[in-house]
């Protein structure tokens, strides 16, 4: 991965901001040239620096609307295993790994409460998973 200079921090930001701005838009709010923008994109892209583009949705309006955090802890050196089955699942929207007394947080979106169960039980069955907890989003303060 390259390194980033502040020009790259600034675009960054004013993407996650506005993924859609157009490159012209960018080029003016950053003092650039549009070709500078466009290369700079490509880069960041091509480097693995911007992995993917998305949307965000009205959380009201979201299909995915049951969302939690699970805490989940690993028994001995099965974390690459369990990370790779866990990666698996498309309840799954976000896994990293932590310090302390859990493991990795993952968190879940699913569009029922049945679809949450069942994916709770899948990762309680997963070879290695000795312990999780489990918590729903009820509303989300800062996105």
């Amino acid at each position: 991965m390259a390194s980033l200079d502040d020009l790259d921090r600034r675009l960054l930001s004013a993407l996650r901001e506005d993924g859609r701005a157009p490159v012209a838009e960018l080029a003016r709010r950053l003092g650039v040239a549009r070709a500078t923008v466009n290369g700079r994109i490509d880069r960041l892209v091509a480097s693995g620096t911007i992995v993917g583009f998305s949307v965000r949705v009205r959380e009201e309006l979201d299909p995915l609307a049951i969302r939690a955090i699970s805490l989940i802890e690993v028994e001995g050196r099965t974390t690459d295993q369990v990370i790779r089955r866990l990666r698996g699942l498309p309840e799954v929207v976000a896994l990293h790994t932590t310090n302390g007394g859990w493991d990795l947080v993952a968190e879940l979106a699913t569009e029922t409460l049945g679809g949450f169960d069942r994916v709770l039980g899948r990762i309680r069955s997963i070879e290695g998973v000795v312990n999780s907890e489990t918590s729903l989003l009820l509303s989300s303060v800062l996105r």
